[in-house]
């Protein structure tokens, strides 16, 4: 996988997250499934899926790879995308691998999540990760990424 292009900010991130999916024509009865851990994740799905509230898909978070726990995510006026009480039945068309799998000392294996990933038959397989996670963890050897957004946090300013 080579550099298609390099991009700053928020937007940059979501504006190529929002253009591959338009371009991928999902319909309403698709799902966009993202799979991440619980609590440093979510706020990124939250946004991903803000970003794309307009396609008619399903949104739904995965916790890790815990299918069973899979909640759709909706629109909460006047706050943005949240995960809802409201478990769901996965079928992927699109999956979305968060890098926070990827770390160190989350209770998730990389073979776990290939195998999880094997179960399904997606039309694309998304990664979204920060400061080259993937890379030093060596997913990109593992997974045939048909999109990867590596985003950089740095450097981090505290003021007082």
């Amino acid at each position: 996988m080579e550099l298609a292009e390099q991009l700053t900010s928020v937007p940059g991130m979501l504006r190529p997250f929002k253009a591959f999916l338009t371009e991928a024509g999902l319909s309403r009865d698709d799902q966009i499934v993202y799979y991440g851990c619980p609590g440093t994740c979510t706020p990124f799905v939250e946004l991903l899926a803000f970003a794309t509230r307009d396609l008619p898909c399903e949104q739904i978070f995965v916790p890790y790879v815990d299918e069973v726990g899979a909640r759709k995510l909706h629109m909460v006026t006047e706050v943005g995308m949240q995960a809802s009480a409201e478990k769901v039945p996965v079928d992927p068309t699109v999956i979305v691998l968060m890098g926070g799998l990827s770390m160190p000392n989350v209770p998730v294996s990389r073979d776990q999540v290939v195998q999880v990933v094997g179960t399904h038959k997606p039309s694309a397989l998304i990664g979204v990760c920060f400061m080259k996670m993937f890379e030093k963890m060596g997913w990109l050897e593992s997974f045939d990424f048909n999109m990867v957004i590596d985003a950089t946090i740095d450097p981090v300013n505290i003021w007082r």
